[in-house]
C-alpha cells in the first residue's frame, strides 16, 4: 500500500495546460490588427494630418498677407508724415517762382530762396537726415565721390577734401547720396619748390 503512494504521478502533458499558448504567442497574437482595421485607421490618421496640414498652411499665408498690409499701411503712413513736413516749404516755393522779377530786387529773392532751404534743410534733419558737406575732413570714399583733385599745399591735407562741389546726406548712417568733392594731392617739395621758382625761372 505504500508503494502504491509513493509510485511517481505522471507529468501533465501540454494539452492539459489550460493554454495551449506560449507567453510569447500570447502576446504576441494580442498585438495583431487585422488587416482591414489597420487600413481603415492609417487613412483616418493620414486625414488628420492632411487637415492639419491644410489648416497650418491657410493660417501661415493669413499671416503672411497680414503683415505684408502692415507692412504698406507703415510706409504709406511713412511717406504720408515726410510730405506734410515739406509741403508748407513747397508753398513758399511756389510762392517765390510766381513772384515778378520786374518788381523784386534779388537780394529780396536770395532771402526767401534762402529762408525755403532752411526750411527743408529743418526738416530733413527732423526726420534723422544729416548732410555730408565738411571741407578739410579727411576723403572717405563711402562718403565722397572724387570728381577731380586739386594740389596741396601742405603734406598734412594730403588725400583730403579740398573743397565740396554737391552736398551728399545720409539717413541713419545709411548714405542716400554721396558729396561730390575736390580731393587734394600733396605733390611733394620738389614739385613745390619747382612751381615757386617757376615765375622766376620764366623771367629770368
Amino acid at each position: 500500500m505504500d508503494d502504491k503512494d509513493t509510485q511517481p504521478q505522471p507529468e501533465r502533458s501540454e494539452r492539459e495546460t489550460p493554454s495551449s499558448q506560449t507567453p510569447e504567442a500570447a502576446a504576441s497574437g494580442a498585438l495583431v490588427e487585422p488587416p482591414e482595421a489597420a487600413v481603415t485607421r492609417l487613412e483616418t490618421e493620414l486625414g488628420q494630418l492632411k487637415d492639419r496640414y491644410l489648416r497650418l498652411a491657410a493660417e501661415y499665408d493669413n499671416f503672411r498677407k497680414r503683415i505684408q498690409k502692415e507692412r504698406t499701411e507703415l510706409w504709406q503712413r511713412a511717406q504720408a508724415d515726410l510730405i506734410r513736413r515739406f509741403v508748407d516749404a513747397i508753398d513758399d516755393l511756389t510762392r517765390f517762382a510766381r513772384v515778378d522779377p520786374a518788381q523784386t530786387d534779388a537780394r529780396t529773392m536770395h532771402e526767401g530762396v534762402d529762408m525755403v532751404a532752411r526750411k527743408f534743410l529743418k526738416q530733413l534733419e527732423a526726420v534723422g537726415v544729416t548732410r555730408v558737406d565738411q571741407a578739410g575732413v579727411p576723403f572717405d570714399p563711402k562718403l565722397h565721390d572724387a570728381v577731380t583733385t586739386g594740389p596741396a599745399d601742405d603734406p598734412a591735407k594730403d588725400d583730403t577734401v579740398g573743397a565740396v562741389l554737391q552736398p551728399g546726406y545720409q539717413l541713419a548712417g545709411m548714405l542716400i547720396r554721396p558729396a561730390r568733392v575736390v580731393v587734394l594731392k600733396w605733390q611733394g617739395e620738389a614739385d613745390e619748390r619747382g612751381r615757386q621758382r617757376g615765375p622766376q625761372g620764366e623771367s629770368g
